[in-house]
């Protein structure tokens, strides 16, 4: 069968589970809606968490960047998946003792203040609407390359899809959907890489297959008999050194940016709203941390592959399509080429595609072939000639991981309108049927709001994800540590220092991604950390001003100390009574 019936049959097959599985525990209280009632067993949140996560980013883009960036990319590994250790040791346990719906509002009681729960629910709504763009694109991608229809017409399809059981199911329905779609996803994830692993070493485990030395069977695939016996990585050093760049185990970028980079993405991650309010969802304290344990593991098995995948596609598309005849290039070059996400442009006149540093239409660069760093994952099994219906897997797994956290997106700004604005700060004296249509209203105009992003996308779409980091970095993990970990921290202090943080970074990213984009490098960073790394700094300043204000101003009342002092020991919660 063709690629096209696969990617149907597959995607079908995936889709119907979806919509039985959110109409089987479909939301029937606002408990079901925003928290599954707190009744998800830790290992299948674990999982529902690792799909919530790994995004379109995630599955689509970070091999991506890897095969681009070479050893540069390591900071993404490392960030995010150190969010979660995070995550597991400071906040999943202390968060879901404390039982409510969501973020905002436990900014709210522990912080006494409706104004940091209004600026609590602005930073989650953007940070959400940042992410769920690229997921609605990602899906319309997948859909245009695998299954013949325009970007538009499947980022529709995506919309009706997330748009059922998003608003049917709530926290419930998406819970078990995205136990689902991480199964699906982490199939279509594994399998093209052990394959080619075996393809190219002979190792069925693509984390050791990366490392080890190309066979007889991998030379004849690449074309190329010389290879036969080097290590992996040191035949794409020097592929990578003969078309002008460095050795791709090489970094560029200056260690303290790195390192910079990585924490904020650790920090970053540790203060996402859609990933905090998981742990509202299992049956007790235990649970939120050994969840995070699950999710961690559940992440692990993609991210670990991830370089391995970097690695393969990098090598097998080089020897593929370079010094190539454009008449007789691979079908997967032609295929993708529909989408313009791969494109040659003789500039030599001679038919043969080149590929060398430097930009593709810059006229002044020998480079004629220009690949999409997202195409990487997705066109991997084509250009390693797989069988069709692993090409028609990949199309359901990118599916899955765009779809599973555009989900948990739209129901934190569902939450975010219908529990924060409207229940806790516009009219407090709402029935709990009144509060579903509107839970349920806001996630039926999130999810048409995200698709008109998918349609109609803004050109610094991928420029912002730095914002979403840096923004949570520098906002959220602060004010929430704090909140858990010191009694004396008070509202002037946290509403001075997110504001502080915020300004700070969106100000520093702002001059840097969108006024002075040439000065965007490391001769004018400020002490070589780049805007990507800046939410690290951000967090800092929160730390320090919060100190420094707390301790000019009242400390909190004894009963908001009670409340800090009982979440982090064993016993009931004293909660105080105006947050009743």
């Amino acid at each position: 069968m063709s690629i096209l019936t696969w990617t149907w049959i597959l995607t079908g097959l995936s889709f119907a589970l979806y919509i039985y599985i959110a109409y089987a525990t479909r939301a029937k209280s606002t408990g079901d809606f925003y928290a599954a009632e707190q009744s998800v067993p830790a290992y299948m949140n674990g999982m529902a968490t690792g799909a919530d996560w790994m995004s379109a980013a995630s599955f689509i883009s970070m091999a991506g960047l890897i095969s681009f960036m070479g050893r540069d990319g390591s900071f993404y590994l490392m960030g995010w998946t150190g969010g979660y250790v995070l995550l597991a040791m400071l906040f999943g346990p202390y968060l879901r003792k404390y039982g409510k719906f969501t973020i905002p509002q436990f900014m709210a009681d522990r912080y006494y203040s409706q104004s940091i729960r209004l600026v609590s629910l602005l930073c989650a709504i953007f940070v959400s609407f940042t992410y769920v763009a690229g997921q609605m694109r990602g899906v319309g991608v997948v859909f245009s390359r695998f299954m013949g229809v325009s970007i538009n017409v499947g980022v529709i399809i995506g919309m009706a899809l997330v748009f059922f059981y998003a608003t049917l199911g709530g926290m419930k329905g998406i819970t078990y959907t995205q136990v689902a779609q991480y199964c699906v996803l982490i199939c279509a994830y594994l399998v093209p890489a052990i394959f080619i692993s075996l393809q190219l070493t002979g190792n069925p485990i693509p984390q050791l297959g990366f490392g080890s030395k190309i066979t007889a069977a991998g030379a004849t695939m690449l074309q190329d008999p010389a290879t036969q016996g080097k290590y992996l990585l040191d035949v794409l050093n020097g592929i990578q050194k003969d078309i002008g760049f460095g050795a791709y185990t090489a970094g560029a970028r200056p260690r303290i940016d790195v390192w910079f980079i990585t924490m904020s993405l650790m920090i970053g991650t540790a203060g996402l709203p859609h990933i905090l309010i998981r742990f509202f969802t299992v049956p007790k304290m235990r649970d939120a941390r050994s969840s995070a344990g699950y999710a961690l593991i559940c992440i692990a098995l993609l991210y670990t592959t991830a370089p391995a995948i970097a690695v393969f596609a990098r090598t097998n598309f080089i020897k593929s399509i370079n010094n190539v005849r454009y008449d007789a290039a691979p079908s997967w070059f032609k295929n993708w080429e529909k989408t313009g996400l791969v494109k040659f442009v003789d500039k030599d006149g001679d038919g043969v595609m080149k590929i060398a540093k430097g930009k593709w239409d810059d006229p002044k660069s020998a480079n004629e072939v220009k690949i999409d760093q997202d195409i990487m994952v997705l066109a991997n099994p084509e250009i390693a000639k797989l069988p069709n219906w692993v090409v028609g897997l990949i199309g359901a797994g990118g599916l899955a991981a765009a779809l599973s956290t555009a989900a948990g997106l739209l129901l934190v700004i569902s939450a975010a309108v219908s529990h924060d604005l409207m229940k806790g700060m516009l009219k407090p004296d709402m029935g709990e049927k009144e509060e579903l249509i509107w839970a349920r209203g806001g996630a039926a105009v999130a999810v048409c709001i995200a698709g008109l992003f998918g349609i109609y996308p803004p050109g610094f779409v991928a420029q912002v994800v730095a914002f979403a980091f840096g923004l949570a970095a520098a906002s959220f993990f602060p004010c929430i540590l704090m909140g858990i970990f010191n009694k004396k921290a008070n509202k002037e202090g946290a509403i001075s220092g997110m504001v502080v943080g915020i300004v700070f970074v969106a100000a520093y990213i702002s001059y840097f991604k969108f006024v002075n984009p040439a000065f965007n490098n490391k001769d004018h960073w400020w002490f070589g950390i780049s805007p990507e790394g800046i939410g690290t700094v951000g967090a800092c300043l929160n730390f320090a001003t919060m100190w420094i204000v707390g301790k000019f101003t009242p400390e909190p009342p004894q009963e908001i100390q009670d409340l800090v002092g009982s979440l982090r020991y064993p016993g009931k919660l004293v909660v105080p009574p105006s947050a009743h």
